[in-house]
C-alpha cells in the first residue's frame, strides 16, 4: 500500500514558531550558560539509542528563555539537527523533566497538527536510516555540511490515516518500551556494583572490616601495586586509510565506543590475510575491557560474542585482568574506581588529552586480599553477566525494530 506525501510544512500546528530554528548568532552563546533556569537542547540530547536524553543540560536564564519565546520546545515537539551530526532526530517525551527548552543554534523543533499527524509517527520516520541518508543527500556541502529550516519544510513524509499511525506507533513503541525497560534494569544493575565497589574498595567498609587494622589508609593485608602487576594491558596499532577495506575484519576506533556497547555502523574493516600476518594478536575476546585513551578519557566497553570478530585500534586499550582479581573487579576499578582520575592526571597533549602504555606503567592502585576480591566477585558476577544478557536483548530488539519500521511505514505490513 502506498500513502501519499506530505510536506512538513503541511504538518505543522497552526500556532506561531511551530516550525523554527534556532536562534541566531549572537543570540544564544556560552556566555548565556547559568547553573540553572531553562534547558538548552543540544545534539547529546538526540542520541541514537534513545528518543530523547533528558539530562546533560546548559541552562539559560528564564528571562533568556522569555526573550528567545520563538524557540522554545516542549513536550511533544520534535527535534532536528540541522548541522553537525546531520540526521540526528528527537522527541520530547510528554513526561518530560522540564516544561520547556530551548534549542540550540543547530537544532530545528516541529510542533504537530495533532489532527493530522501523530508526533512519534514523525519521529519514527526520520529514525529510518533510508530518511536519515536523504537528508544527507539534501545537505548543502558549502563550509559545514548542514541543512536548513527552508529544506525541512519541503522535506516530504508518506501519510498513511491517522488511526493507522497510531497502530504503527503502538507497534514500534512496544519494542521501545522493552527496550528502555531493560536500559533500567540495566541501570539498577550497574548502580549495585558501583555502590558495592565503593562502600568495599573506596570507603572501606568490607566484610570484616571492624577486626582489620588500617595504617596509612591502608587494611592490613592489602597493598599497593603496580597497574601492570594485576592488568594486562595492551594498546591499539595506528592503521593507515590504504588499509581500510569495504569488507573484512572489523576494528573499533574511538568514534565507535559509548559506554558498554559498541557503534557497529562506524566500524571499518581490514583485510583478513593482512591482520593475520600483522595483527593477529590485536584480536579481541570476549569479555575483554577496552578503555579510550583519548577525546573522552576511560570510557569503558566490554567485548561480548555479538562483537567478535573484532580488532584493537588506535586510541583504544584492551584490559585483561590477571593474577587473582578478577575481570569484573578490573571493570569496576576502570569504571568506579580512581582509574579515570589518574589517567587524566597523567595525561598530556594540547589538542585533546591522551594517555598510553607508558603513563599506566606508573599507574599504582589499591589491591585487597584474595579472600575480599573473590568475595566481591561472587556478588558483582552475576551483575555483569545479567547487563550482558540484557545488552545482547536490546541489540536484537532494535534490529528487529529497525527491519520492522520500513515494512510499517510503506504499508507493506498492514496492522
Amino acid at each position: 500500500m502506498t500513502w501519499p506525501c506530505v510536506k512538513i510544512e503541511g504538518l505543522r500546528d497552526s500556532s506561531s514558531h511551530s516550525l523554527v530554528g534556532g536562534p541566531f548568532g549572537s543570540d544564544l552563546t556560552t556566555r548565556h550558560y547559568v547553573d540553572d533556569g531553562v534547558p538548552v537542547i543540544r545534539g547529546v540530547n538526540l542520541p541514537d539509542d534513545l528518543q530523547f536524553y533528558d539530562d546533560g543540560f546548559v541552562f539559560v536564564s528564564t528571562e533568556k528563555a522569555d526573550a528567545l519565546a520563538a524557540n522554545n520546545a516542549g513536550p511533544g515537539d520534535v527535534v532536528f539537527t540541522q548541522r553537525g551530526t546531520l540526521g540526528q532526530v528527537g522527541l520530547i517525551p510528554h513526561d518530560s523533566r522540564f516544561p520547556r527548552y530551548l534549542i540550540s543554534q543547530s537544532q530545528m523543533k516541529l510542533t504537530v497538527d495533532a489532527a493530522k499527524v501523530n508526533s512519534k509517527f514523525v519521529f519514527y520516520y526520520f529514525r529510518h536510516p533510508t530518511t536519515i541518508q536523504k537528508i544527507k543527500n539534501y545537505a548543502i556541502t558549502s563550509g559545514v555540511p548542514h541543512i536548513n529550516l527552508g529544506i525541512l519544510r519541503r522535506f516530504e513524509i508518506p501519510l498513511p490515516p491517522l488511526h493507522t499511525q497510531n497502530r504503527i506507533v503502538e507497534t514500534l513503541g512496544a519494542y521501545d518500551d522493552l527496550i528502555e525497560n531493560n536500559r533500567r534494569r540495566m541501570a539498577l544493575l550497574e548502580e549495585s556494583a558501583r555502590l558495592l565497589y565503593q562502600e568495599w574498595f573506596v570507603r572501606l567498609r568490607f566484610p570484616g572490616h571492624e577486626h582489620v587494622g588500617v595504617f596509612n589508609g591502608i587494611p592490613a593485608g592489602w597493598k599497593i601495586a603496580n597497574f601492570s602487576e594485576f592488568v594486562d594491558y595492551l594498546e591499539g596499532p595506528v592503521l593507515r586509510n590504504r588499509q581500510y577495506r569495504s569488507e573484512g575484519i572489523p576494528f573499533l576506533n574511538i568514534r565507535t565506543i559509548k559506554d558498554d556497547e559498541i557503534d557497529l555502523t562506524k566500524v571499518q574493516f581490514i583485510d583478513e590475510v593482512e591482520l593475520q600476518a600483522k595483527y593477529r594478536h590485536f584480536l579481541l575476546e570476549e569479555d575483554d575491557h577496552v578503555v579510550s585513551s583519548s577525546g573522552t578519557l576511560g570510557r569503558v566497553v566490554t567485548i561480548r560474542g555479538c562483537h567478535l570478530p573484532v580488532m584493537l585500534n588506535t586510541s583504544l586499550i584492551r584490559m585483561r585482568a590477571k593474577s587473582y582479581l578478577s575481570k569484573w573487579f578490573v571493570k569496576s576499578y576502570l569504571k568506579h574506581g580512581d582509574y579515570v582520575d589518574q589517567v587524566t592526571s597523567m595525561a598530556t597533549g594540547s589538542a585533546q588529552l591522551n594517555y598510553g602504555p607508558s603513563h599506566l606503567a606508573k599507574l599504582q592502585f589499591m589491591i585487597p586480599t584474595l579472600q575480599i576480591a573473590s568475595l566481591y566477585d561472587d556478588f558483582v558476577s552475576p551483575c555483569f553477566r545479567q547487563i550482558k544478557t540484557l545488552l545482547d536483548a536490546n541489540l536484537k530488539l532494535r534490529a528487529a525494530r529497525d527491519l520492522l519500521l520500513p515494512r510499517l511505514m510503506n504499508g507493506e505490513v498492514v496492522v
